[in-house]
């Protein structure tokens, strides 16, 4: 009873919070309070301390069944958002215990950990998180970077980013089987965008070093960065590096709306027909696996918050599977 309590609340605020004026993710924060749908891991001992390698199973949040994979080839654009101060010190789905110092992130479907390459496509600021958590839930959010991550990308004030998504192959598998052996990850990817690779030892897993020889340790991870004359500061006893943001081109981008994507032309373009009423629309055919599909989608729009308001609408008209693309 308390848990369909939670839901019907929750199914009647998210509405309202993301048509009102603003563009932070709160429907994601509100499932990561509330979120006793995403199985947890069982509270352990070493679970604070020890590394853990987890897929997961599939889930279903608000209707939506999300099937987590392992995967080390994946690239995606789309929005981001971020989740700090009201987290810190809670348990993520990995097991570990969330800090907004730290650059970690909330993916839906990607193991746990992995390493990807987060960059603002307005501005071209770069920077590398781990994921060790589950989440955003909303529609139209790909990633929920860490309060530090944002505040690299220079996205805090804002809320979301139009991003680009790409998982460092090599580096994530390295990360797994640490993490497969119980050997923590934890703190690599602060040290990771402080000087450009993984701490010593990682870059190797891959061609058969013994494992028990390769720093895993926070301690060790810190010890590695000061070695190597990486500036940082001390928080709560723990030594965190500087990132060091990487600055890429800014890439022309648009927001649209993908409202629905069909083998049938003559049946996208009746549904974009439909969406005309709700912004310009388009069918723009692509070949996807040999064969063409026709994708129906409005707009450019002109902001996230724009965007979050059309999506809303095509949402209502009964289009389930629109979702926001960055293109």
């Amino acid at each position: 009873m308390k848990q369909n309590l939670k839901t019907i609340l929750f199914l009647l605020v998210v509405p309202f919070l993301l048509s009102a004026c603003t563009e932070i993710e709160l429907g994601s924060h509100l499932y990561k309070t509330w979120g006793s749908d995403i199985p947890q891991p069982v509270e352990t001992a070493a679970s604070k301390s020890s590394g853990t390698f987890k897929v997961g199973k599939p889930y279903t949040i608000a209707g939506r069944t999300y099937y987590p994979k392992e995967t080390y080839n994946y690239t995606e654009s789309g929005i981001a958002s971020w989740y700090g101060p009201g987290f810190h010190g809670k348990k993520t789905a990995s097991g570990e215990t969330y800090s907004q110092y730290e650059m970690t992130a909330a993916h839906r479907t990607l193991q746990m950990p992995s390493l990807v390459r987060v960059t603002n496509l307005s501005n071209g600021k770069s920077v590398v998180v781990r994921v060790n958590d589950r989440g955003p839930f909303a529609k139209g959010r790909i990633i929920d970077v860490s309060e530090r991550a944002a505040g690299l990308l220079n996205m805090k004030g804002a809320g979301t980013a139009k991003v680009s998504l790409e998982l460092l192959a090599d580096e994530s598998r390295a990360l797994a089987q640490v993490a497969r052996s119980g050997k923590s990850t934890k703190g690599v990817e602060v040290a990771y965008n402080a000087t450009g690779h993984l701490p010593n030892g990682y870059s190797q897993v891959l061609h058969g070093p013994v494992i028990s020889d390769i720093p895993m340790t926070e301690t060790d991870i810190a010890q590695t960065a000061q070695a190597e004359s990486v500036a940082g500061h001390v928080k709560d006893g723990h030594f965190y590096p500087n990132p060091v943001v990487k600055q890429q081109p800014v890439v022309a981008s648009n927001i649209y709306i993908q409202a629905g994507a069909f083998g049938v032309e003559s049946n996208a373009q009746n549904l974009a027909v439909r969406m005309a009423s709700i912004a310009p629309s388009k069918v723009e055919p692509v070949t996807f696996n040999g064969r063409t599909l026709y994708k129906v989608r409005l707009g450019p729009l002109d902001s996230v918050r724009s965007a979050d308001s059309v999506l809303s609408k095509v949402l209502a008209s009964g289009q389930s599977d629109a979702i926001i693309v960055v293109q």
